[in-house]
Formats: C-alpha cells, structure tokens, sequence
C-alpha cells in the first residue's frame, strides 16, 4: 500500500497542474528508503515534460532525465498551489518538497519508505524498473500473458502476483479481491492453474483495477490523493479485511490465513484449487 490504482489516481490528479510547469527548487526533510542521488538544487530550471507510472512507481519526466517516486507503504504526494492561503506549513512528515512557478509538491510519508530518485537521460535503465512485469491495464496483458508467467512456478498463486516481476503494480489488497472474483484459493501453486482459469484471472484483475480508479483507490490508513481526498475501495471489498464475516457470495465465514508475511482473505467455498 499504496498499489497501482492510488498511484495511478495520484498521476492523473498532478497532470493539470504540473505538465509544463518549471522546477523552482526542491528540499528534503529525514531520510527516505533510498537517496535523492542528485543536489536538490539541480533540479532547478527544469520544465516537466511528462507524468508517467510504470508499476506502483511514478515518473516525472524532465528535461535531462527523471524522478522516480515511490509512496512505499504510507506514502501520498499533496499538491498546493501557488496562492494557496490554506496551505499548511510543512509537517513532520513531509520530507520532499518540489517547489515549481505553479505551486509546491510534498511527499507526505509518516513510515519514511517512500522515496523520490533522480535519474538521469544518459544513464542506463534504472533497475527498481528493468525487472517489472507486464501492466495489468494494457491490451498486452491477458490470460495467455499470466499463464506462460505462472505455469513454471510452483509458488502459491498470491504470491506469484504480489511479484512485480509477474504483474507490474498488484499488492495485497488487489490480489485478494481479484483472486475472488476469479474463484481461485490464493494457496494455489501456480503451476497448477490452467489456460481457461488464468484467462478468469486476468480479466479479474483488470476488473478489480478499473473499479478501485473509479473509487479513488484505497485509504486503510495514510492514503490521500493529491487534493487531500480519501480512496473509498476498501468500503467495496468482497474479502479483503472481512476475515471471519459472511461472503457475500455464500455467506460461510471468509477465511484469513497468513502468506509470506501478509494477511491473505478469501471464501473455502467460492474459491478453489
């Protein structure tokens, strides 16, 4: 957390008010999960040319290279603008800010797990992007797509998609839903799952994707979009945080089990093998 869809929501909210804009300056507070790998200072005087996300990253496009920002797991970029009377000063956990002739950016991030890199054109593929996967909301992405990723691995499935280097951008909550709406156990190895059910998974995720943009994505804890607003998803979910409430499908208790570190959801009768 925060997953593809409040990355993505976060993306289209800062298009309006920083495509074109030019770099002012930059600050930083407390140290993040990895370095800015440049002087704030020499940002300075660059215009954003683009507003990309690739996985759960977001990259800034600027004229000699990029920045890369990751919420990490409690992270939420705030967008004040110029004039803004309502702005607040900056708190303790705003530890970037992005200063352009229309307004201010601020990396809020209370865990610090979040990051914002610099890097530049003439540098080689940046590695935290070389090994992700496919994008899960383009036409490339399909059945055939999951299955060639899947079938060698004997990993359970829940697994699999929390791996960025099988799916670009799935995180716990996503994966949960989806597997669901697909009717597979999330202990699944997934080299047992065939064409016909990989075909149901995708088309789940890419369901579960579109309807988490059109709710906002979603706040369990700090997530706000740019505009301070909360997601509202969580409110939707079918099995995610419901452990031991009735499924809406079938009304047997949801079952929670725990899976490399994360809290897995999902119904033992609408979800099999």
């Amino acid at each position: 957390m925060p997953e593809l869809p409040e990355v993505e929501v976060t993306r289209r909210a800062l298009l309006q008010p920083l495509l074109g804009s030019r770099i002012r300056g930059a600050s930083l507070g407390k140290a993040l999960r990895w370095p800015l790998r440049c002087a704030p200072d020499e940002l300075a005087g660059q215009r954003i040319d683009s507003l990309d996300r690739r996985g759960k990253y977001l990259l800034m496009g600027l004229q000699r290279g990029q920045l890369i920002v990751h919420l990490g797991m409690s992270g939420s970029l705030r967008w004040h603008g110029a004039g803004d009377a309502s702005a607040a000063a900056p708190g303790p956990h705003e530890h970037f800010r992005l200063f352009t002739d229309r307004g201010e950016l601020r990396l809020h991030d209370p865990r610090r797990f979040g990051a914002v890199i610099w890097h530049g054109h003439a540098q080689p593929p940046h590695p935290l992007l070389q090994r992700l996967g496919p994008e899960p909301l383009l036409p490339g992405f399909d059945g055939e797509c999951l299955w060639r990723a899947l079938h060698p691995r004997r990993v359970a499935v829940k697994l699999l998609l929390l791996d960025q280097s099988v799916v670009a951008g799935i995180g716990n909550i996503y994966a949960c839903e989806a597997l669901f709406l697909a009717g597979i156990d999330p202990r699944t190895p997934g080299c047992r799952i065939s064409r016909a059910r990989c075909a149901r998974l995708a088309e789940a995720l890419r369901e579960t994707l579109e309807q988490a943009l059109r709710a906002g994505g979603s706040t369990l804890r700090d997530f706000c979009s740019s505009d301070g607003a909360h997601g509202h998803f969580q409110l939707q979910a079918r099995v995610y945080g419901r452990g031991g409430q009735p499924c809406r499908h079938c009304a047997a208790p949801l079952a929670h089990v725990v899976q490399g570190q994360r809290s897995t959801y999902f119904c033992r009768n609408c979800q099999t093998r």
